[in-house]
Parts: C-alpha cells; sequence; structure tokens
C-alpha cells in the first residue's frame, strides 16, 4: 500500500482531544445499544477509518466461530451470546434474562404497561416502535413480502415465512413425545402443552384456564357480552373471528371443502372431515356405557342421563339436542320458511325441503352396498340395512320384544293391557286420549240439571294407569326413526 503524503497525515491522525472525545462517544452509544461498557481493546480502530467503513459498508469485525460479520464492536459482543447462551440482564420482577439490554427495556413494558408508540390515525398504542411500523400497513395495505412461488403479498416477513412452507412441506419443529412435526414455532409450543396439561393463561373473573392466549381472549367475552365480528349483510354479531367466517358463507354460499372421492362440499373442514368417515366407515367415538360408536362427536350420552338442556319458553317442554328444540318451535309460530319452488309446499327446516325435493327429482343417493337398493334418506338406508344384519336395537321393558324401528316398537307398547287411560267416573278404559276426552262427553249429557253442570277439567277425568304416552302413527313415527338416526351418529 502506498504511504500517506506528509501533507495529509496531520489531518489523518486525530489530536488527543478529539481522540478522547470520540472514544467518549463510542462508549455511550455502545451502553445505549448493548447496556454494557465498550471494550478498549477495540478502540485500535481509528476513528477516521471508521467513518469510512460506514461509507463503503466494510463489516471489519467477524465471529471467529460461524464467520458473520459486523460493522460495530457492539454486534459483534452480542452477536457472541447466541453461542455462549449468556443472558446477563435479568428482569427483577420476574427473574427472565436476555442477552441485550434493548430486549430487557422492552420486556419490562409488559409489567409497566407502558405503550409509547401510538398510531395517529387510530390511536392505537403499542410496546415497540416496531409493531407499531408493522400495524401502520393495516391502514395503508401495504404488502411489501410477495412469495416468488405464487406472487402473494403480504404485511410481515414472518407471515411469508410460514407461507413457503405450504410450498415446501416443511415441519421443523417436531414434538419428541409423539413425534408430530409443526411448521411453526408458535403452534409447537401450544402443541406441547397437550403433553404437559400447562394451561397459563387464566381468567380473572372465574378461574378458568387455557393452553391459548386466544382462547382466553374469547372467553373472555362471555363475561363481557362483546361480540366484535359483526355481519354487514344481516346484522348478526359474533364473538369469534372463525365463527364469523364460517358464518358469512351462509351468505355466498362459498363451500371450500370438497371431498375427493364423491364431490361433495362443506362450509367446515370438520364437516369435511366428519363425512370422509361416510366413505371409510371409521367410527371413531365410542359410547362407553353401552359401547355404541359414532362417526363424529356425539350427544348420545343424554340418551343415557336423561339430560334435556334446551327448554322451549313458550310451553316449557325441554329436549335433549338444539336442533329438536328449533324444530319444536315451528309448531307454536307456524312459521315455514323453506318453500318449494316446484308445487309451493312449505317447511319448517331446510333438511325437510331438501329430502322433499327428491320427490320432484326422483333423486335416491343412499344405496346399499350389499343389495344395490337406493333410497332418498339416510335414516331408510339405515333401517334397511337391518334387514341384512338383523339388527333389532329397539326392545319393550315389559316383554323383551325387539324390534327395527321406533315407531314399530310403539305399536307393540298398545298390545299391552296395562298401557291405558281411565275414566274417574266409570273406570272404563280406553287405548288412547283421544277416545277417553270423546268418552267424557257422555258423561256431561247425562247431567240432568243443566244449572249444577261443571265444566269437567282434564285433572278430574284422565288418569292415566301405568302412563304411556301415546302419538299418532304414521307420520309421526317415520320422523322419530328419523330423530333416532340422526342422533346415533349417522
Amino acid at each position: 500500500m502506498p504511504e500517506t503524503p506528509p501533507h495529509l497525515r496531520q489531518d489523518l491522525s486525530p489530536d488527543p482531544e478529539s481522540a478522547n472525545q470520540e472514544s467518549k462517544f463510542a462508549d455511550q452509544r455502545c451502553k445505549e445499544e448493548t447496556g454494557e461498557e465498550y471494550d478498549s481493546s477495540l478502540r485500535e480502530v481509528k476513528i477516521p477509518e471508521t467513518r469510512q467503513r460506514n461509507y463503503s459498508k466494510e463489516k471489519p469485525y467477524r465471529c471467529l466461530q460461524c464467520g458473520k460479520s459486523f460493522t460495530q464492536a457492539s454486534h459483534l459482543i452480542t452477536h457472541k451470546r447466541t453461542h455462549t447462551g449468556e443472558k446477563p440482564y435479568q428482569c427483577v420482577q420476574c427473574g427472565k434474562s436476555f442477552a441485550q439490554a434493548g430486549t430487557l427495556k422492552i420486556h419490562k413494558r409488559t409489567h409497566t404497561g407502558e405503550k409509547p408508540y401510538q398510531c395517529v390515525q387510530c390511536g392505537k398504542s403499542f410496546a415497540r416502535a416496531a409493531n407499531l411500523k408493522i400495524h401502520k400497513r393495516t391502514h395503508t395495505g401495504e404488502k411489501p413480502y410477495q412469495c416468488i412461488q405464487c406472487e402473494k403479498s403480504f404485511s410481515y416477513a414472518s407471515l411469508l415465512k410460514r407461507h413457503k412452507r405450504t410450498h415446501t412441506g416443511e415441519k421443523p419443529y417436531q414434538c419428541v413425545q409423539c413425534g408430530k412435526g409443526f411448521a411453526e414455532a408458535g403452534t409447537f409450543q401450544i402443541h406441547k402443552r397437550t403433553h404437559t396439561g400447562e394451561k397459563p393463561y387464566q381468567c380473572l373473573q372465574c378461574g378458568k384456564s387455557f393452553s391459548r392466549v386466544s382462547n382466553l381472549i374469547t372467553h373472555k367475552r362471555t363475561h363481557t357480552g362483546e361480540k366484535p365480528y359483526q355481519c354487514v349483510q344481516c346484522g348478526k354479531s359474533f364473538a369469534e373471528s372463525g365463527i364469523f367466517k364460517i358464518h358469512k358463507r351462509t351468505h355466498t354460499g362459498e363451500k371450500p371443502y370438497q371431498c375427493v372421492q364423491c364431490g361433495k362440499s362443506f362450509t367446515q373442514a370438520s364437516h369435511l372431515m366428519t363425512h370422509k368417515r361416510i366413505h371409510t366407515g371409521e367410527k371413531p367415538y365410542q359410547c362407553v356405557l353401552c359401547g355404541k360408536s359414532f362417526s363424529g362427536a356425539s350427544l348420545h350420552k343424554r340418551i343415557h342421563t336423561g339430560e334435556k338442556p334446551y327448554q322451549c319458553v313458550l310451553c316449557g317442554k325441554s329436549f335433549s339436542y338444539a336442533s329438536l328444540l328449533k324444530r319444536h318451535k315451528s309448531i307454536h309460530t307456524g312459521e315455514k320458511p323453506y318453500q318449494c319452488v316446484q308445487c309451493g309446499k312449505g317447511f319448517a327446516e331446510a333438511s325437510l325441503l331438501k329430502m322433499h325435493n327428491r320427490t320432484h327429482t326422483g333423486e335416491k343417493p343412499y344405496q346399499c352396498v350389499q343389495c344395490g337398493r337406493s333410497f332418498t334418506r339416510a335414516s331408510h338406508l339405515i333401517t334397511h340395512k337391518r334387514t341384512h344384519t338383523g339388527e333389532k336395537p329397539y326392545q319393550c321393558v315389559e316383554c323383551g320384544k325387539s324390534f327395527a324401528r321406533a315407531s314399530n316398537l310403539k305399536r307393540h307398547k298398545r298390545t299391552h293391557p296395562a298401557n291405558i287411560y281411565q275414566c274417574t267416573l266409570c273406570s272404563k278404559d280406553f287405548r288412547t286420549s283421544g277416545q277417553l276426552k270423546h268418552h267424557q262427553h257422555s258423561h256431561t249429557e247425562e247431567k240432568a240439571d243443566k244449572r249444577t253442570e261443571k265444566k269437567l277439567k282434564k285433572s278430574d277425568i284422565i288418569t292415566p294407569v301405568n302412563w304411556v304416552e301415546t302419538v299418532e302413527v304414521t307420520v309421526k313415527d317415520e320422523k322419530q326413526d328419523l330423530d333416532d338416526v340422526i342422533h346415533s351418529g349417522e
């Protein structure tokens, strides 16, 4: 290298006073960036040379372990801690340690609640400047990170990194206990709690704990009644964004989850998963009381417990399932919002209209794999299968006789003489409550003194002996068969 000309040496060689000032500046800058004193052994570098490096982007400080280079000595010192694991900055409140003083400073705000960075557009505050910068993109719509494979853009680098794994299939985070792999560290962290049972997020109002902070946030809305997600089309509000997203599909008709075997589409992934079991025959949910298995998570247990948590506010009648209560309410309102476009017939439920439409189209989508016979309803196929298996799940508790259909069992119960309705005035027995009500008129006609005649109340006339509720056969019995099938995990 050529020797520096004598007339320039004085300009490049700092006088003692300026060198001392630069040294103090380096000390102060290092304290701000790393929280520790500047290493004096690194002051061999001349300040003019450092200035030149800033312009040329030179990185003279190199890590001997990994070869990574840095423009400042303080950055190298901080970097070395990634190899040593050293975390010299400790929080006095919770004991958590950090490798950098700046990170500790940010962490302290989780205790103090300080959020010094505020958005001028919406007023939302943040603990970190970087978070505010990212937040601003929600207003500008900026998505600076683009996938080179599908050209999809993202607001955050982390989202792009996560997205790339959908192309590569990479799952770098593996559970040592069950071997399951994950594409994201956060998802992996949450998964580990399924093994440890850890639920670090607790509700201060009721004490209930959760494994995810998002679940706690959603839970808190059960106390506040907050429903921040509102549908602009119908005005209905929701406490969870996921349920809101699913709801919007009722307006758009979108069904993004399609079965590759039969082509049927669904609005929810869980519905597709349950549907697939129709093809595989899988029934992973088993009742511990009776051993019966189901393809989907079932409320079958209520058959054993007798629990009926859904009550009609108009008549007080209770039901085991929300769907049955909804169906029952139409009896009071008479509402039939689902109308057939071909014949004009109205129905209280969408499923009943769907089944009715098949009387026009002739469609029979449910086929028996043993004999090839097809049916318009899944319940009819299930009942038909019993002709092949010989199964008779409905048993009379009085005589032990079994039946393939619930309606047949109901008819049979009426053959037992104990199941009667008795008149308290003449002790005459009747098979149905309707026959008894008709009979009571014969007593009122025999009253000679019309002035003293009293209107007979139902409680004065009807005393059921070994009461067994009777219902009309035909349509109602067939509907009962359908209910039995629906709640047996079809």
